[in-house]
């Protein structure tokens, strides 16, 4: 099981996170709560979260009675957008188009100043689910992560370069299920948000 973190601050600004960072907002935690409860029947041998505030605290908002395993991962960290980190997509796209892909092709190993490439989160990311599936074979494992790192494991999964644009459904606190045998993965379940139906999203109480 493989989910972005609750809605942030920032997400509503639509300012670039990457290894910065910016608190939930009321209705991310009450996402994060609403997910607990979709997973309260299911059972985890390890959780593993990005050790970056959002997806930590939503962690913690997730985390079962009884799992001993819970442990941060860097390798689950956002991508790295150096200089661009706090800044707005609308700045960001006019300074640096060739940071994003969305709409056409881009140079996957362009990195901002103190940034990762497109090419290198990629990477990254694949070599961490690798490694996290190598370590807890057999076992059942909840990750907590970001947007980014679940759009370079749709792409690594589904064969679709880091340079082509793709639009990659990828809602705040989104149930995905993943099963790998044998060296082998397949995504069952995707984007799925019915435990977040009827959430009041006029949530003010910032807890």
């Amino acid at each position: 099981m493989v989910i972005r973190h609750g809605q942030t601050e920032w997400n509503v600004a639509g300012r670039i996170q990457g290894h910065g960072d910016s608190p939930l907002t009321a209705l991310g935690v009450h996402q994060a709560r609403a997910m607990a409860g979709r997973l309260a029947s299911e059972s985890f041998d390890a959780i593993l979260f990005s050790d970056l505030g959002r997806a930590r605290r939503t962690a913690e908002l997730l985390v079962p009675h009884g799992v001993a395993n819970i442990r941060f991962h860097e390798g689950l960290r956002e991508r790295a957008f150096g200089i661009a980190e706090g800044g707005s997509y609308a700045q960001i796209a006019g300074q640096h188009p060739e940071m994003f892909s969305r709409e056409r092709e881009t140079d996957p190993h362009y990195a901002p100043d103190g940034g990762e490439s497109r090419q290198q989160h990629l990477d990254r990311v694949r070599a961490t689910f690798l490694g996290i599936a190598d370590a807890h074979a057999g076992r059942r494992v909840l990750v907590v992560t970001h947007g980014g790192v679940l759009s370079c494991l749709y792409r690594w999964l589904h064969g679709i370069p880091a340079a082509a644009p793709h639009p990659i459904d990828i809602p705040n606190v989104g149930y995905n299920r993943l099963v790998t045998e044998a060296g082998d993965w397949r995504v069952e379940v995707w984007g799925d948000v019915a435990h977040l139906d009827g959430l009041d999203v006029t949530v003010t109480d910032g807890s």
